[in-house]
């Protein structure tokens, strides 16, 4: 099943799918002589939205959580990209440990873990799961919402190296750390200064990465790639604005908030007026830094950031492990016109090295085409892809199946670039 698209694919965004199939090897070479300048993140997951006038990211993801959603029938895809990257960040590893979220209780989450462990398995290396949770002081095991077992080994600090020391199983110590763990309150001492190698490096973390430097770098992929696609950058790419020091509860910067969302709807109106778009604009406000889709409202008019009520100064003060937002990122919001029975679909595409290796749809029947779908809820199901992103038919109207997901990969490969060159310049090494 593929959701179906609501609004009619015409005007820009057809024009654009056009180009993206007859470009195609204009596209590919352009990538790879990319990832010959830029070191590949290890793996990255992307947000997508398609409102049919416009396809762009909205959040790029460095410690991806979801690769229990992804289609099993290309498990083939993930392997073989976790052997390219593994090759090139420690290409002697016949260990690795993976460090997951803290957050145990979610059985999702342990689930995506237990994915992530079968895939380095079988990628070819010896892989136990090392846990820096406090809670956690012996070996446990724990069980995913559908029964799959994980083992859990608390890491202990050797020096400048860490280990996973069990009577049972035997001591591991591992060539490489692969962290599954975003880091977002900041980086443990357990981990600071080791001799192994962290993939992804620590400076990933949310207690380094801002959205904004994110988008800025992704301003610049975009601007290169639509000259040589000849298209209107807008079309792939959300206008955003920063407003810093921020204080929720102390209600300070709440003029500096409404000014730049008032400017940012003015931009987005003049562009909707070029293309004939008649919805109306909104832009998304969140913190920028952090996950899990916390601390994010939806805004039409520069008065819904002004006297916000307590509740929901409360939900955008505080993101996840309880950390305090001062600083936000006004992004332009982007229509989802994509539903399957009635509930709002979203694409999200995973990555490994600079390879696409699937993606599901995230669909909730508890939002709305305007709102974040990354949220939590019961009724958010995820739908893998049933469809690769490489294969585009070439013969096809640009709307079928595999033109559109192949639309998809090029525009989560854009947001995988952003964030190599996001990386490179937050490199403490290059400073």
């Amino acid at each position: 099943m593929v959701p179906h698209l609501t609004t009619a694919l015409n005007g820009p965004l057809l024009t654009l799918e056009k180009r993206m199939l007859e470009a195609m090897p204009k596209i590919e070479h352009w990538f790879r002589s990319q990832w010959l300048e830029y070191a590949s993140p290890f793996y990255a997951s992307v947000d997508l939205r398609n409102s049919g006038f416009k396809l762009a990211p909205v959040d790029t993801n460095l410690f991806p959580g979801g690769f229990n959603n992804l289609n099993p029938d290309f498990l083939s895809l993930s392997v073989q990209a976790a052997q390219v990257a593994v090759e090139k960040i420690c290409p002697e590893a016949h260990r690795l440990m993976i460090i997951p979220e803290n957050h145990t209780r979610n059985t999702y989450y342990l689930r995506n873990v237990v994915e992530l462990v079968n895939i380095m398995k079988a990628a070819g290396l010896d892989v136990r799961v090392g846990t820096i949770n406090p809670e956690i002081t012996e070996p446990t095991t724990l069980e995913a919402h559908d029964g799959q077992i994980l083992l859990l080994e608390p890491v202990i600090r050797v020096g400048n190296r860490i280990k996973l020391i069990n009577k049972e199983l035997g001591d591991f110590d591992s060539c490489a750390i692969l962290l599954n763990n975003d880091l977002s309150g900041g980086v443990p001492d357990i981990l600071k200064n080791l001799e192994q190698d962290l993939i992804p490096p620590l400076h990933a973390g949310w207690h380094v990465r801002r959205k904004s430097k994110h988008f800025d770098a992704y301003n610049r992929v975009v601007s290169e790639f639509s000259k040589l696609l000849d298209i209107d950058e807008w079309l792939l790419n959300p206008y955003f604005e920063t407003c810093g020091e921020i204080d929720f509860h102390a209600r300070t910067s709440e003029e500096c908030l409404a000014l730049k969302v008032e400017q940012l709807i003015t931009k987005i109106k003049a562009k909707y007026a070029e293309y004939g778009v008649t919805q109306e604009p909104f832009v998304i406000v969140k913190a920028d830094a952090g996950t899990y889709g916390m601390g994010i409202m939806t805004v039409k008019s520069p008065d819904d950031v002004r006297d916000l009520n307590r509740k929901a100064r409360n939900k955008m003060s505080v993101i996840k492990e309880g950390q305090q937002v001062s600083e936000v990122i006004i992004q332009e919001g982007v229509y989802t016109f994509e539903s399957i029975d009635d509930a709002v679909a979203e694409p999200v595409v995973y990555m490994m090295d600079h390879y696409v290796i699937g993606g599901f749809y995230r669909v909730h029947t508890g939002r709305g085409i305007d709102e974040n779908l990354n949220a939590p809820g019961s009724q958010f199901v995820p739908l893998a892809f049933e469809k690769p992103c490489s294969l585009p038919d070439c013969t096809g109207a640009p709307d079928t199946v595999p033109n559109r997901f192949y639309a998809y990969g090029v525009v989560a490969r854009l947001a995988l670039l952003a964030a190599a060159i996001e990386l490179q310049e937050t490199d403490p090494l290059n400073a």
